[in-house]
């Protein structure tokens, strides 16, 4: 009911017009050029058109490419493995299986476009290969794969061809709207924490949005290679920019947790914190060129004007002022490196300073879900194995076709939580289609003669699922409807649709997908509270790698992965109040990462037989306990009594340390790891040296 009040209130505007009447297009050139070519199959060639079809010329062409080697290399397994198997039908679906699950295995690993290609591959071996089998009397496995190929091919070139010649649309500009958009709501939280007495969850649902969107954008700057604008080739130097931009959420929520703890004391200080905002929100509004060596530039007088805040605040705040100081020198120096970068993003420098060093040329340590990637393999080999076993024990002649539809939904859709309610709409959908099918090929076709006139019947329908295509909540039923009709139609040179094929096919088409829907159900399916449950451990595991990591570029790489966890979690639909404030706790506990690292440095530092050194060894082994606990659900009230214990007794040492700097970084250290690692607030004592 939902679905069908959007439909009945979509209007397309302009864009969508034209997105959709170019897309007809070009797939209309690819049938016409498949008929005059005599390909055996030209639904395939405007098949591809519409399934790669993308409002922006980068995506497209992208997508033309992926899918081009997808099916090169299914289309290579399967001329390899069908005569060696042909005549082992258990043995061969077993390979078949396993490769399809393999395949998708890989692709839910890959969060790039790039991911396609696996997904892909797996399936067209499917696809190849039982059409083969099912036309084994009149067409071999090599002419099936090339014949293909090269309709595949055929849809790609036409596809380009008018996307980028007719109206392109390129994502550059999109990307650089959204980087823009990214800056100033990263000023917008800046002013709000330094400015606003607002609640903690506040900042952290603003922040975790924040991470959300740069991961967002990461993925986006991949289509920046694969068209023309003035960000063209500037995907390296981009996504190395949000690697370094995702650093400036730590240090808000850092920031944040600061002034939280300084208003518990005293908000007497916030005059003279509001004076210090003001003058570096001057210094980082300036639209003066950066220079490479002006980069870690700080604002004039910025220490004075802190020795002033410092000699007016509370004694209690001392330590959390010095915090604080430190959290914003990091967060200036931050926004004048991006802004350098972006600066030389918008100059077309596609290298890198020599002063920021990189996260990593190849490979930045995002976010990869092993589990989810394992399940849906698992759920894919099971739907292949099953459907294929059915048309082996059936005999039924559109057996094939059934076996095809559930590997093809198997894989389509197990990026999501639960691809099941996606699933049931494209089971809509194909029912739908088969209606279509039998509209057109029973009360109109019969009427068409010529070309143009097939053109002219086919262009409303057609034209109107592609203006639904921009909107995600729509393409889900339009795609599988247009496909489903398109592939049901079955176009050729010698039109002929009997009876008795039509309805086979229709409850092929209808079964396969049910077939999917039930195994993912069984296997694959999860709820988002259960994913962000999966992550949340993944996140607690990952701040135990964290407890013996020095600061480095490795240990950055580290803490943008979880930060990149942290955008993943804010993505999620949760009605669960508990996990929201898990992933919001979850955030602050990345922020304190950093401070893992400054206290595993300063072990290296000293003598190892120092009784602090000990004391710091020992404080690791307990949040390494502690986060295990969390990791595995368990309650840790003991542990964390014990930890509470061992940073009372760290911090009176410290106090009485002989080396002032030593301390006052361990202390910082320790007293953010107690409010942000463990969630436990206590009012620090003063440093004595402070003003003096």
């Amino acid at each position: 009911m939902l679905l069908i009040n959007q439909l009945l209130a979509f209007r397309p505007n302009k864009k969508d017009l034209i997105f959709a009447t170019k897309t007809f297009l070009a797939g209309m050139l690819a049938l016409y050029i498949a008929f005059a070519l005599n390909l055996a199959y030209p639904i395939w060639a405007v098949g591809t058109v519409f399934v790669i079809a993308n409002p922006y010329a980068g995506m497209t062409s992208s997508k033309s490419i992926y899918r081009l080697l997808g099916t090169l290399l299914g289309a290579v397994v399967a001329v390899i493995v069908t005569p060696l198997f042909i005549n082992t039908p258990m043995i061969f679906t077993l390979f078949l299986a396993v490769w399809v699950g393999w395949c998708l295995y890989f692709s839910l690993l890959d969060r790039t476009p790039r991911s396609y290609i696996f997904m892909l591959a797996g399936y067209t071996t499917v696809i190849i290969c039982f059409n083969a089998i099912y036309a084994i009397n009149t067409t071999s496995i090599f002419d099936m794969a090339i014949g293909r190929f090269l309709e595949i091919s055929l849809g790609v070139v036409c596809s380009a061809v008018v996307t980028l010649t007719i109206f392109p649309v390129h994502i550059g500009p999109a990307i650089e709207t959204r980087v823009i958009k990214t800056f100033k709501d990263t000023q917008t939280i800046f002013d709000k924490i330094l400015l606003e007495q607002q609640r903690q969850q506040d900042y952290s649902h603003l922040l975790g949005g924040l991470a959300r969107d740069i991961s967002d954008i990461h993925v986006m700057a991949v289509y920046l290679s694969y068209e023309k604008s003035t960000l063209q080739g500037m995907t390296k130097p981009l996504q190395e920019m949000l690697n370094q931009m995702v650093m400036l959420v730590s240090n808000l929520v850092a920031i944040s947790e600061c002034v939280k703890k300084l208003d518990l004391i005293s908000p007497l200080y916030r005059q003279e914190l509001a004076k210090i905002h003001s003058k570096i929100l001057v210094f980082l509004e300036s639209t003066e060129i950066i220079e490479q060596d002006q980069m870690l530039k700080i604002a004039k007088k910025f220490d004075e004007d802190f020795d002033v805040l410092f000699s007016q605040a509370h004694a209690a705040q001392q330590y959390l002022l010095l915090s604080l100081k430190m959290d914003l020198r990091h967060f200036v120096q931050n926004i004048r490196e991006i802004k350098f970068l972006w600066q030389g993003i918008q100059q077309g420098n596609v290298k890198l300073p020599e002063s920021i060093s990189s996260f990593d040329q190849h490979d930045p340590k995002l976010h990869r879900d092993h589990g989810i990637a394992i399940r849906g393999g698992i759920s894919a080999a099971l739907v292949v194995l099953i459907a294929t076993g059915f048309w082996i024990i059936s005999g039924w002649s559109a057996g094939f076709m059934l076996a095809e539809m559930a590997a093809i939904c198997a894989c389509i859709l197990t990026f999501l939580d639960d691809p099941v309610p996606a699933l049931k709409v494209f089971i809509q959908a194909s029912i739908y289609a088969s209606v279509m099918v039998f509209i057109y090929a029973y009360g109109i076709f019969p009427y068409v003669t010529s070309f143009w006139q097939l053109m002219l019947v086919l262009a409303p329908f057609i034209i109107y699922c592609l203006t639904l295509f921009p909107y995600p909540p729509l393409i889900g039923f339009s795609l599988p409807l247009l496909m489903g009709t398109v592939m049901g139609l079955n176009l050729q040179n010698r039109y002929h649709l009997d009876q008795i094929t039509f309805f086979d096919a229709s409850i092929a088409t209808v079964m396969g997908p049910i077939i999917a829907v039930f195994i993912i159900h069984l296997v694959r399916s999860m709820s988002p509270e259960m994913t962000v449950k999966r992550i949340l451990s993944l996140h607690y595991h990952a701040i135990r790698q964290a407890l013996h990591l020095s600061y480095s570029v490795e240990f950055r790489r580290h803490l943008r992965s979880m930060l990149d966890r942290i955008g993943i979690l804010n993505s999620k639909l949760i009605q669960s109040e508990e996990l929201k404030t898990q992933i919001n706790l979850a955030l602050i506990e990345t922020s304190a990462v950093i401070d893992l690292a400054r206290i595993q440095e300063l072990i290296q530092q000293l003598p190892e037989q120092n009784h602090i050194v000990s004391q710091l060894k020992i404080l690791q082994e307990k949040l390494d306990e502690l986060f295990k606990n969390k990791e595995r659900g368990l309650l840790n009230l003991e542990i964390e009594s014990e930890i509470l214990n061992l940073l009372n007794a760290l911090n009176f040492e410290l106090h009485e340390y002989k080396d002032d700097d030593v301390s006052v970084r361990i202390i910082l250290s320790l007293h953010n790891i107690q409010s942000s690692l463990c969630h436990l607030s206590s009012v620090v004592r003063p440093i004595r040296q402070l003003g003096t």
